[in-house]
């Protein structure tokens, strides 16, 4: 990393400590799960700041584990679950998707749900059976429910707007689109820091 990345990173994990911290107090279990609408950012921090930005997500999280005292031995699983997830979104619109980035559409919008939608089931048993196992008091009903709500819900509801805001009104490049302007000399592979557009 550069450092300007160095920034980039550092800013996207600041911001999202900024959302995730108001929210910790509204738990759901108790020293486990929390009502988490910083969820959002993972596809965010995905489509726009690739594998970098997905790493920012899963270290904003584990930090605000740490900063609030919910830290626990599953929290490495959590961390795992928060970088995967979100690089899950970035490798179906950079390698599977036939066509660029977009929200424009209905169509699209359901794509993206539908990626959305799939990656949180992937990470709901990684981390539930975790929990499961390691702390069997936990009901793991309730507990997996409430990782797949906030990993589908805030992502759908809040992020494909934000997503869409971003990109149709400040100009934000998606990740894989600003790497192929970079590789033919279009010199897009700075932008895209978190208080502005993309250059």
């Amino acid at each position: 990393m550069n450092g300007k990345a160095i920034l980039r990173f550092v800013a996207l994990v600041a911001i999202y400590l900024v959302v995730a911290l108001p929210f910790q107090t509204m738990e759901i279990i108790k020293g486990f799960t929390n009502v988490r609408p910083v969820m959002a950012l993972g596809p965010i921090y995905a489509v726009f700041f690739g594998p970098a930005g997905c790493l920012a997500s899963a270290v904003g999280n584990l930090l605000s584990d740490v900063l609030t005292g919910a830290v626990r031995v599953t929290s490495i699983h959590g961390f795992v679950a928060n970088f995967v997830g979100p690089l899950l979104v970035w490798l179906y619109w950079t390698r599977v998707s036939r066509t660029p980035f977009s929200l424009r559409t209905p169509r699209d919008a359901l794509r993206h749900s539908l990626v959305v939608v799939a990656a949180a089931a992937l990470e709901m048993v990684f981390v539930a059976k975790a929990v499961a196992l390691v702390y069997p008091e936990i009901s793991d009903e309730l507990f997996a429910k409430a990782i797949f709500a906030n990993m589908t819900l805030f992502p759908i509801l809040i992020g494909i707007p934000v997503s869409a805001l971003l990109q149709d009104e400040f100009g934000f490049v998606p990740h894989d689109k600003r790497l192929r302007a970079a590789a033919a000399g279009g010199g897009a592979a700075g932008g895209n820091d978190p208080a502005g557009p993309a250059a």
